[in-house]
């Protein structure tokens, strides 16, 4: 089989622009998140390129559905060039003593326990074949704290650390691993973490130009396109008018 890639959460915002960007680079799609009408839907849209798509419906915080989507692929689609850990979100922005402790657990079985139980099942794939590639997607919160960011920061700075130590435990067996961070991104990200309060949301980019899904997108081909031998580790990607986690520029 050609070329293949997987991308978690790919049912809206950065997920769903970089499977596009990467049917129009010619893989054949494993596209996952917990909406199977979203995943149908672009599933259409992805073949009109001209390659398979596979869709896994499930919820990658649960270890055994996660599992068993994984196991529902025939073996050729295990075949995995490129994995692109997506999944994730933030659930609410409260200080650390008012948290609601059901967003803890989403965030950290999501941001961190999903991403390392669908990379376990495809990475020893990809030692078989001594090539592959993993793609994070972390945040400008998994270098820098904010205020009421403290788990979400907290899971994070995990994605980091997580993504260093695969870097080194893989080098060994010629697979790149790379994370991108992006800062603010107009996406349903915000909507999320506000619980379905759009007028919130919609204030986080007030004043101001944010990324966009395929600005991120664009990001990430960078990194795949790069030669064999040139690997990047981390990119941070801002904003113009954005130059930390906390320090940005509205217009008035």
């Amino acid at each position: 089989m050609d070329k293949i890639a997987m991308v978690t959460g790919a049912t809206s915002g950065i997920g769903e622009a970089t499977a596009h960007m990467l049917a129009r680079n010619g893989f054949n799609l494993i596209i996952t998140g917990r909406r199977e009408d979203r995943l149908k839907n672009l599933a259409e849209k992805l073949k009109e390129t001209n390659i398979e798509v596979k869709i896994l419906s499930f919820d990658i915080r649960r270890l055994s559905a996660t599992n068993q989507a994984w196991n529902s692929l025939p073996n050729d689609w295990k075949q995995i060039d490129i994995l692109v850990n997506n999944a994730g979100l933030a659930a609410g922005a409260d200080p650390i003593q008012e948290g609601l402790w059901e967003d803890w657990e989403q965030m950290i079985d999501t941001n961190v326990k999903g991403l390392l139980s669908i990379t376990r099942l495809v990475i020893p794939e990809m030692i078989k074949r001594k090539k592959g590639h993993i793609i994070n997607v972390s945040s400008i919160a998994g270098s820098e704290v904010y205020a009421n960011g403290n788990v979400y920061c907290a899971t994070k700075h995990a994605v980091h650390a997580l993504t260093k130590g695969m870097r080194i435990d893989l080098l060994p067996h010629n697979i790149k691993v790379s994370s991108i961070s992006p800062g603010m991104v107009e996406t349903e990200f915000s909507i999320v973490r506000y619980h379905g309060d759009k007028q919130k949301a919609d204030k986080v980019y007030e004043g101001l130009t944010p990324l966009n899904a395929n600005d991120v997108a664009d990001a990430i081909e960078f990194m795949i396109t790069r030669p064999p031998h040139v690997n990047v580790n981390d990119m941070l990607l801002m904003p113009t008018a954005q130059a930390s986690a906390v320090y940005n520029f509205r217009n008035k």
